[in-house]
């Protein structure tokens, strides 16, 4: 018999981490602003810029919740597309063939 919370044993235990970056880079009062949460980190940015920010990303996690989804779980297109909805930019996904 198998219990519902035994993890399966497999060669490849690595877990699947993602996070989002977010950068302000129009800051000129001087105070440093950094807001922390479970996958995001936000750096800079004037006072109504940082909390753009914190804005965005709290509805993109909400998004994200909606689906039944973590961040983990999308893709970069799907990522992409919420982003769009909700007005924040994306950089373009690195190329890892180079």
């Amino acid at each position: 018999m198998v219990s519902e919370n035994r993890k399966p044993v497999s060669g490849n235990s690595a877990k699947k981490h993602a996070h989002l970056l977010g950068f302000g880079l129009d800051n000129h009062d001087g105070h440093v602003r950094v807001t922390r949460g479970e996958n995001f980190h936000l750096f800079g940015g004037s006072q109504e810029t940082h909390e753009q920010m914190q804005e965005q990303v709290i509805k993109l996690n909400e998004k994200l919740n909606h689906r039944g989804k973590r961040l983990e779980d999308v893709s970069h297109e799907e990522l992409t597309d919420i982003a769009h909805e909700l007005g924040v930019k994306i950089l373009p996904e690195e190329n890892s063939e180079k």
